[in-house]
């Protein structure tokens, strides 16, 4: 029978607090704070902890120290509850130092508890996003000289790349594309953050779209109905001409954008709004092009998507005849 009395044979429990440097301090889950009040002893490494100031003030006495994996076992004979408020990077000493005393067998380990205390919210890392690009602006030579129309032409090459990488069908390519493109927009809105007379923040660009699908999507946000999808851009084309005061379905279309885009572009304008407009009876190529692209449009088809996808096809079958043995 083991001489042991029972505060001795317990082992006690280390509690691992985490939390996200994306919420704001002192929005913690309620078992944390279940956690941080019953403890026997609360430890933080970081005496620049932003959570620190908040525990105090709901009066957790929090230690500062870094202490070893003995020492914490240590603390947590008999039965006690230590809490480790980590710190951004977690306590990866720590944890490797207890990882080695239960490896080792000799140690009466305490059990270990790992605790979220405070969650990401979807999207969250577009924070990061937004830290990273601000002093990215502010410290690197290249970046800091960049304007709107400088970085122009980079916006129209992530767009192409991304959409190769959607034809493609390539998801780890999409994913790091979008990245790309969403870096486009971060960059742009952190330039305009410096105008003189009207700086916008990515904020404010968030805010405005936001706002936007909100009212072109009275389906979803509203009373208003629709079953079909042709219902749904109609109502969009609509709210869109009223916004903008536009006399003409034509109004807002872009010519400098590829011309095939700008052929199907037109023609689902002029279906959409029920016009009866054919392409003018003209000869010439660029009037058969046009004619196609109507057409294209008129069966679901993106004459762009189409055209790109031929001439891959045509490249595949340039690069096999470059091959092909006597070429």
């Amino acid at each position: 029978m083991s001489s042991d009395t029972p505060a001795e044979a317990a082992p006690g429990r280390v509690v691992l607090l985490t939390t996200s440097h994306r919420v704001a301090p002192g929005l913690l889950s309620w078992p944390a704070w279940q956690a941080l009040h019953a403890a026997d002893r609360v430890l933080c490494a970081d005496g620049a902890h932003p959570q620190l100031p908040h525990l105090r003030e709901a009066g957790i006495a929090v230690e500062e120290a870094a202490p070893t994996a003995e020492e914490v076992v240590d603390a947590c004979a008999g039965g006690r509850t230590v809490v480790v408020v980590a710190r951004g990077e977690g306590e990866p000493a720590l944890t490797d130092g207890l990882a080695r005393l239960a490896g080792g067998g000799r140690v009466r380990m305490p059990e270990l508890e790992l605790l979220p205390a405070s969650y990401d919210l979807p999207g969250a890392r577009l924070l990061d996003l937004v830290q990273v690009m601000d002093r990215i602006r502010a410290e690197c030579p290249w970046s800091s000289l960049q304007t709107h129309k400088g970085l122009a032409k980079y916006g129209i090459e992530e767009a192409y790349e991304l959409v190769e990488a959607i034809e493609e069908g390539d998801r780890d390519e999409l994913r790091e594309e979008l990245g790309d493109v969403l870096l486009q927009v971060v960059f742009h809105a952190r330039i305009a953050e410096e105008h003189p007379e009207q700086p916008f923040s990515v904020d404010d660009v968030a805010a405005g779209i936001v706002d936007k699908l909100i009212h072109r999507h009275p389906h979803v946000f509203g009373d208003a109905t629709a079953a079909t999808p042709e219902e749904v851009k109609e109502h969009w084309l609509r709210t869109k001409a009223v916004e903008k005061r536009r006399t003409s379905v034509t109004e807002g279309i872009p010519l400098g954008q590829p011309a095939l885009a700008l052929a199907a572009k037109l023609a689902s304008r002029v279906r959409t709004a029920g016009l009866d407009v054919p392409p003018p009876r003209t000869d010439g190529i660029g009037y058969e092009l046009l004619t196609l692209a109507i057409r294209a449009e008129e069966e679901g088809i993106d004459p762009e998507a189409a055209l790109r996808a031929a001439a891959r096809a045509y490249r595949d079958a340039v690069l096999a005849a470059e091959s092909a043995p006597g070429s």
